[in-house]
């Protein structure tokens, strides 16, 4: 090769590298360019990521993925032709909010038709609120509503009320009726439902649920607990043949309220796989309509044959369903160890102190959806080894025993990478404190709701006694112990609001943790539980783009202030999927 030649290729190799360099910021590539931010990265191997945030952020445009982190005149070194500038004009930015305990699809569901009943009236006062959703065109249909307090229904029976089911038949006795508790732990039925379901003063109570009946006559009262009351709710399903339309559309709403509160991933926590849940999830993927991260937790049906079941939940499971469309998988089971503690069907080691003298549950203990045996079996077959293998288990565990036997089938079943996740988690004996740390298992907690802040301790002393009650919800205590830990909402029993949760963790006495932890568990932390923590919770060059811009900077504003915080923007792998309408 003569050196002219060899000249001139050289020159090329030199603009040709030149160009793989310096090409991001020429004509090829376009970015979003975000400055004038206040940034979070909640970056986990930053210790002081809440003291010093960075003010621009650069997305690439094409793959969604975080280019620059760091200030203004870097971010700005970015812009091409093609590339756009959003002054975020002060604006707090946070990783996209996550929430692993949900029920995106119930919570907005048309099936009740909008008929709801107020939770804080006693069963006789809500005759005109039922009344008002009795078909106009139909005798026979299915009547579905939602929202009374078990707390009145049992009061209203403890106190020598007539029976609930015969209140509904007052208006409705043609119309078999499902008034399904703001919990969603029980129903309220009339005697037209019971009749359908078969349910008579001879039929004893199925696995994980009790059938009520009245104390003098052994009649069943229209009070059906836990799964008693999801199987005859499945009855009702039956009768809807635009079941999957109803359940698609509901999910769709679901998802526009998720944009709205800056959430970008999701565990729905209750798939409820008979009523064909995780179709209309697949149909919002295949439809591009899916606007999440979102991991469904396939629904154990404690009656079901355990063979049988563990089979069916096998074949549902994918680490990745249409992967090149959405962020979908199915890879969690949804199990439930007990009850809850209003109705004393959470399962504890001593008995509660109020008594509603429940038909099975004669040592006032509570009771088990899953034995622990069960859940060794269920364990034993179905949970990860992995990344890419089997399922991990979301356990919803809410009293002390039921805490306990979930930890001790999970240490007897337990292999490595396993991310099992117990829920609730409301009354912990200090004994077990320690175990999720030393097991690896998650522990997430709900405290939107108003009934977990110390001035509402009362109504959970009046159950399970002082004593008990005053490290009610432990969220301090199980993080102190170096245990992975994680807030949601269990949307629609308490507000989607991530705002709130994160409020009310700063502000629940001995049990108090800082603003900055409750960021973390609603977004690293989370993202761990999720599988995701090399994807997503963080913001980082290489991440993806996934965020939240807000109108506060709730890390330097009065606690009190954190809950009235608005979301304006919401990204999702870098595409704005919600924008606060400014007109």
């Amino acid at each position: 090769m003569r050196n002219s030649e060899r000249c001139i290729l050289q020159w090329l190799y030199i603009l040709v590298s030149l160009s793989v360099v310096y090409g991001r910021y020429t004509s090829w590539k376009s970015f979003a360019i975000y400055t004038n931010g206040i940034i979070y990265t909640v970056d986990p191997f930053d210790d002081d990521w809440d003291l010093h945030p960075e003010e621009a952020m650069v997305v690439d445009d094409h793959t969604g993925y975080i280019e620059y982190i760091g200030d203004n005149a870097g971010a700005l070194q970015y812009r091409t032709d093609s590339s756009y500038v959003h002054d975020l004009g002060g604006n707090t930015v946070l990783p996209g909010f996550h929430d692993v305990h949900m029920h995106p699809l119930e919570a907005m569901t048309s099936l009740g038709g909008g008929c709801s009943v107020p939770s804080n009236t006693p069963p006789e006062n809500m005759l005109y609120n039922i009344s008002q959703c009795k078909p106009r065109d139909d005798a026979t249909a299915w009547v579905l509503g939602h929202g009374h307090s078990i707390e009145y229904i049992l009061e209203h029976i403890n106190n020598g009320g007539r029976p609930p089911n015969e209140i509904i038949d007052e208006i409705m006795d043609t119309n078999p009726v499902i008034i399904m508790e703001e919990t969603s732990h029980s129903v309220w039925v009339n005697s037209k439902a019971l009749e359908l379901a078969g349910i008579t003063k001879d039929t004893p109570n199925n696995p994980g649920g009790i059938i009520m009946k009245d104390a003098s006559t052994g009649e069943p009262n229209g009070i059906l607990f836990e799964n008693a009351g999801n199987e005859i709710m499945d009855l009702a399903m039956k009768s809807f043949k635009n079941l999957d339309e109803m359940n698609y559309d509901a999910l769709l709403r679901g998802l526009e309220e998720l944009r709205r509160n800056g959430i970008t991933s999701v565990c729905d926590a209750r798939t409820y796989w008979k009523r064909n849940h995780h179709d209309a999830w697949k149909m919002a993927c295949d439809d591009k309509e899916l606007t999440v991260r979102a991991v469904l937790g396939l629904w154990a049906y404690p009656h079901m044959n355990d063979a049988e079941q563990i089979q069916r939940l096998k074949e549902l499971y994918t680490n990745g369903y249409n992967k090149n469309e959405c962020f979908l998988k199915i890879n969690e089971i949804k199990v439930y160890s007990d009850g809850l503690l209003d109705s004393t069907t959470g399962a504890m080691l001593k008995p509660y102190v109020k008594n509603f003298h429940l038909p099975g549950l004669d040592e006032n203990i509570g009771m088990n959806y899953f034995t622990q045996k069960r859940l060794e079996v269920y364990f034993e077959h179905l949970q990860a080894f992995g990344y890419d293998k089997g399922f991990d288990f979301h356990i919803h565990a809410i009293g002390d025993r039921g805490v306990e036997e979930v930890l001790n089938a999970i240490e007897k079943t337990k292999e490595k990478g396993t991310r099992h996740r117990m829920t609730h988690l409301e009354i912990v004996n200090q004994r077990d404190i320690p175990r999720f740390q030393e097991l690896d298992v998650i522990a997430d907690f709900q405290v939107t709701g108003t009934y977990t802040l110390p001035d509402k301790l009362y109504r959970i002393e009046n159950v399970v006694g002082e004593s008990r009650a005053k490290n009610f919800i432990p969220v301090k205590s199980v993080e102190d112990t170096g245990a992975a830990v994680t807030l949601s909402s269990d949307w629609d029993v308490s507000s989607l609001n991530p705002f709130i949760s994160i409020q009310h963790a700063t502000q629940r006495g001995s049990q108090s943790i800082s603003v900055k932890l409750a960021i973390e568990m609603r977004t690293i932390n989370a993202a761990y539980a999720m599988r995701q923590e090399n994807e997503v919770g963080f913001l980082s060059a290489g991440m993806a783009a996934d965020f939240v811009v807000i109108n506060k900077d709730i890390l330097n504003i009065p606690i009190n202030q954190i809950g009235t915080a608005k979301v304006l923007l919401t990204a999702l792998q870098g595409e704005i999927i919600y924008q606060l309408d400014k007109k």
